[in-house]
């Protein structure tokens, strides 16, 4: 198998690293910046650079780069994407070669790209691989980022079963533990909840000046709740405005649920205030288990 990974940050590089631990995969790799595309060479990460004509005899592409990257390079590489059919292993009808986005949202990639796909032969597919660490870059890569990590998918269609076949095969050597289904609005509702409002929340956060002191006074809570906020600016702003409404709405739910936590302290409500913890105490239960 053959298998072709555009950006060589954390995501890029773990992918290449995650997929040379299998015997019989040759991965190929591109990145902007060669000195990035150089040292992942001399790290065994990749075994070549991927050139345009690599690109149709690959088996499956990643895309491990920001939304608009990942737009920009299908638009201008996909008529290369289906000159010639792959080694092997695609179900017939799905053309030579298959491409999944690893990007944070879904809904203008795959508006955008499911399209451009069909237009061309091959089968593109939305994911988005639920693992990372605060740091970026490729020397933070590691083999072992997708163990047991979720993995989420958005095909292009819902009704072929031999299609999930398909992805899982070609996935199996990450070693995630969970691959779901979705479609590309529901990832972008949720995905604003569960991963960008909590950046916002730890981004937001830590700029008290009351942080300068923390050193003595903090433990776990502390950590647990910053963690997030050393993120890569470039790509969150990207994520945050491509999921705008979305995420605005999360924002607003949490400002006007924050509000009545000011409310009860301002007025020494201590009837209210025990309740609003006994409601989120029962609430974190119930979506999460005792």
């Amino acid at each position: 198998m053959q298998i072709g990974i555009v950006g060589l940050g954390l995501i890029g590089g773990s992918l290449a690293k995650a997929y040379k631990r299998t015997e019989g995969i040759t991965v190929l790799g591109s990145d902007r910046d060669k000195s990035i595309l150089d040292f992942a060479m001399l790290a065994q990460a990749i075994d070549g650079e991927l050139t345009d004509e690599a690109l149709p005899h690959c088996d499956c592409i990643l895309l491990a780069t920001y939304p608009q990257g990942v737009i920009d390079w299908m638009q201008a590489k996909a008529p290369l994407l289906s000159k010639f059919p792959s080694a092997g292993g695609v179900p017939e009808g799905w053309g030579g070669l298959t491409v999944i986005d690893c990007t944070g949202t879904k809904r203008r990639i795959c508006e955008t790209l499911f399209p451009l796909a069909a237009e061309h032969g091959f089968l593109f597919v939305g994911g988005h691989p639920m693992a990372g660490v605060h740091q970026s870059g490729f020397k933070y890569s590691r083999e072992d980022l997708f163990d047991g990590a979720p993995m989420i998918i958005v095909p292009p269609s819902f009704e072929d079963i031999r299609l999930f076949d398909h992805i899982q095969t070609l996935l199996k050597p990450l070693g995630f533990g969970r691959i779901s289904v979705t479609t590309a609005e529901e990832h972008d509702q949720v995905i604003a909840f569960t991963s960008q409002m909590a950046h916002v929340v730890s981004n937001a956060f830590i700029k008290s000046p009351t942080a300068d002191k923390h050193r003595g006074y903090s433990a776990g809570s502390y950590q647990d709740l910053t963690r997030v906020a050393w993120l890569n600016p470039d790509m969150w702003t990207e994520l945050f405005l491509e999921n705008r409404e979305d995420l605005l709405r999360e924002i607003d739910f949490f400002l006007a649920s924050f509000q009545q936590y000011r409310d009860a302290l301002e007025t020494n409500d201590y009837v209210r205030l025990r309740a609003l913890l006994d409601e989120g105490r029962l609430r974190k239960r119930e979506v999460d288990g005792p």
